[in-house]
């Protein structure tokens, strides 16, 4: 809700985009999609404005982040206010790349699709046509938790198109974050035979789905995305023998060379390019994902790239109030 009525408001404007690069993804998940777009107030396409582009966390997309909340502002209402305070000018793109894993991690994957093209090769081309904004030098993107995850990996692979990005909690420190959940996660998996398959669709078929089956089912879509296997359900496999625990080398390994950490190694210089690298992370987050941020922050330092970390006292929940912190940044840093 918004916290002045009486501020100017920028516009939403509610667009449909027919994808191409979608089309055939191996979960046939939809290629038509709503694509919102927000323009600060009084906008003009002849002002060229920045470009900055929103990835949502997993059980997420743009469309929710521009829904109207009953407690607190959405997005859009956060920017006008921002904007009133003083933000520079920018237009905000609110993508939504949903899937039938429940979320995404917006990279090309065998299991989900060319998420990463969807959002390069198409979305920002056409928002960039349409609204006379962005360019190179003048691209950005942020996101928290898996959108966290996604801003980290275009900035390693993709900073030949991007200028800034913004990572809020983002995925990162695989064994930190994930190993502790897996042995929940087969556990569940005990009744159903250890089958994937038939635990989803229990899961599925119940009136209503129970935070715990929620984390599950994210853990197990994360195998679909850096380790598909397209034989199976979905194309998810689970990295650890489910009866004893233990990893599967093969398995873990190639999670494990999707980890921001990992990937910095081999493609860490990529990220000189960038004119900002704003991180931050709650020191409580619930999910561990402190421990990652510290390793990739402690990378960035080791190598000498320009980089802000913050740590703030929360954990991983509702902390859309960082985004007043990183906003203006990435549209000044854009801007300049």
């Amino acid at each position: 809700m918004r916290r002045d009525h009486s501020l100017p408001r920028g516009e939403l404007h509610r667009l449909r985009h027919q994808s191409v690069v979608l089309e055939g993804n191996p979960l046939g998940d939809p290629t038509d999609r709503e694509l919102h777009v927000w323009t600060p107030p009084a906008w003009s396409a002849a002002e060229r404005l920045p470009l900055i582009v929103d990835l949502t966390g997993y059980w997420g997309c743009g469309l929710g982040h521009t829904n109207w909340r009953p407690a607190g502002e959405n997005v859009p209402e956060r920017l006008d206010r921002l904007a009133h305070e003083g933000m520079a000018r920018a237009v905000v793109a609110f993508p939504d790349c949903f899937t039938k894993l429940y979320g995404n991690q917006y990279l090309n994957s065998a299991g989900s699709g060319r998420y990463a093209d969807y959002v390069c090769d198409e979305i920002v081309p056409t928002i960039e046509a349409q609204f006379g904004c962005g360019g190179a030098g003048r691209r950005g993107v942020f996101g928290k938790s898996s959108g966290g995850y996604g801003a980290a990996w275009h900035g390693l692979n993709r900073s030949d198109f991007w200028s800034a990005i913004a990572i809020n909690s983002g995925d990162m420190g695989f064994d930190a974050l994930f190993i502790p959940t897996l042995y929940d996660d087969v556990d569940a998996l005990r009744k159903f035979d250890y089958s994937i398959e038939k635990w989803v669709r229990h899961v599925e078929a119940q009136p209503k789905l129970k935070d715990k089956d929620r984390m599950i089912l994210m853990d197990l879509g994360q195998s679909a995305f850096y380790d598909p296997d397209t034989t199976q359900f979905r194309n998810m496999r689970l990295p650890m023998d489910p009866r004893t625990g233990e990893l599967i080398p093969e398995r873990w390994n190639n999670w494990m060379k999707h980890d921001p950490v990992v990937m910095f190694d081999t493609l860490g210089e990529n990220l000189r390019k960038l004119k900002l690298i704003y991180m931050d992370c709650g020191w409580s987050d619930q999910f561990r994902i402190h421990f990652g941020m510290r390793r990739f922050a402690a990378k960035l330092k080791a190598a000498g790239i320009t980089h802000i970390y913050e740590e703030f006292d929360d954990d991983h929940t509702d902390v859309d109030y960082r985004m007043d912190v990183f906003l203006p940044l990435l549209a000044k840093t854009l801007a300049a």
